[in-house]
């Protein structure tokens, strides 16, 4: 009996192994839940206070001096007190766990502490946040959800894309009436047209205007240019636009003023113009100039013509996707101005830490450190904004050419005629006869 209850001993163990690695594969988050959890939260429950000592974490109630005699005695107080954490609270991708602060303590002591939260408890990354004064909420991930994210699902509302998932699992949603302007940079094959085929068919069904400005002779949005209201292939082309939207800009305010309401979105509904959002594809080709007279004239009205949408804009119905390999100040201070006015922030892998720095460098330092960490292998990651200040590790949705093509042309008809911009063209051509 003894080699028989062996044998089916070892076809059990064999069983609960493929088994398990079925569940792994296929359900991760039932493999999760099941064992990887119960695992990680003994770590951090065994690891917590040699943590938090070793990472000065911990404080001591008494003094760091004291009074030996006559003597001064100065060093490390002993009995040190490691701040009081909660139970681990379990998540679809992680767990999470709250900390009460000790007083004088900061969440900045937590965030270099980080990395040796990562070793410690043998997961993909642990991000530090404080939602409230006094605590901060340790989030440990698992793995990496960004390495098959799926995709989520979100609400289906006027001018939002769902563009993929976030480091978190939820939906990744750029919502263009909560974040009107947004800026995406991005190096060469890191996802960033991509993400934007992606954008265009998320607004394609919807009753928008797309307007699109491609001074790399229209390589890129020219594949969807049958659903985009008006395209401009050259700068000179681009700052026809821009001025003609501009113009319609000022009509929208006018129309705002007599019915007096601050918004074109409180006008009545027969009153209401189309909303138009307006993607730019590599910005430096609109500021850089080549000396000439006529060249620095074009660049500087772009910049101001761009400006002027970013600050009058959102109110009115016009918003701005403004896309770069390449995002620096070494492009004329009206960059930096422009950047300013675009909340929304997207950064790919780039290739030079400045531009990381002058897309989130603003908002948030370790933001720009994690951007910086993209490898050329994850395409399609990226650091973005949320409506609410913070930051994230995301992925977009990939979205073949074929695929973008096909519903724009699917949508081609859902383009709306813009006379204003019509007859923008129209004078250009006849200008340059």
């Amino acid at each position: 009996m003894g080699p028989i209850l062996f044998a089916f001993a070892l076809a059990a163990l064999a069983w609960v192994m493929v088994v398990g690695d079925l569940v792994r594969r296929h359900r991760p988050a039932w493999h999760w839940y099941v064992v990887g959890y119960p695992a990680t939260a003994c770590r951090v429950l065994f690891t917590w206070r040699r943590v938090a000592l070793l990472n000065d974490l911990s404080v001591s109630r008494l003094p760091a001096r004291t009074l030996v005699g006559h003597l001064l005695v100065k060093g490390d107080p002993v009995r040190p007190i490691p701040p009081r954490a909660s139970f681990p609270r379990a998540t679809r991708v992680g767990l999470t766990v709250t900390v009460r602060l000790h007083a004088g303590q900061t969440p900045a002591t937590y965030m270099k502490a980080a990395d040796a939260l990562v070793h410690a408890w043998e997961v993909h990354a642990v991000r530090v946040t404080s939602p409230e004064r006094g605590v901060v909420l340790l989030t440990a991930m698992a793995g990496d959800p960004l390495e098959r994210p799926g995709l989520a699902t979100a609400p289906t509302e006027l001018l939002s894309a769902l563009i993929g998932a976030l480091e978190s699992g939820g939906a990744w949603v750029m919502n263009l009436r909560l974040v009107p302007h947004w800026l995406i940079a991005g190096a060469t094959r890191s996802g960033k047209s991509t993400l934007l085929a992606r954008l265009i068919t998320q607004l394609a069904p919807q009753p928008v205007a797309l307007v699109g400005i491609d001074c790399k002779g229209g390589m890129e949005l020219g594949l969807f240019a049958g659903r985009l209201s008006a395209l401009a292939t050259c700068r000179r082309e681009a700052v026809a636009i821009l001025t003609a939207l501009v113009v319609d800009m000022q009509d929208r305010m006018s129309a705002c003023r007599s019915a007096g309401v601050r918004s074109i979105w409180e006008l009545p509904d027969k009153l209401r113009p189309i909303p138009v959002v307006v993607i730019v594809d590599e910005i430096a080709e609109l500021y850089l100039s080549d000396g000439t007279r006529e060249s620095k004239a074009e660049a500087e009205q772009c910049s101001t013509l761009l400006l002027r949408l970013a600050q009058l804009g959102a109110a009115l119905g016009l918003h701005l996707v403004v896309a770069g390999q390449r995002v620096g100040s070494d492009l004329g201070s009206g960059v930096t101005a422009l950047r300013a006015q675009l909340g929304g922030r997207i950064c790919h892998r780039v290739n030079d830490p400045g531009t990381a720095e002058m897309t989130l460098g603003d908002l948030n330092k370790d933001a720009v450190a994690v951007a910086q960490a993209i490898t050329a292998q994850e395409q399609g990651v990226a650091v973005c904004t949320g409506p609410d200040g913070g930051w994230s590790r995301a992925r977009s949705h990939l979205t073949s050419t074929e695929e973008a093509v096909s519903l724009t042309r699917k949508y081609a008809a859902m383009a709306p005629e813009l006379p204003f911009l019509t007859s923008a063209f129209t004078t250009l051509e006849g200008d340059s006869e």
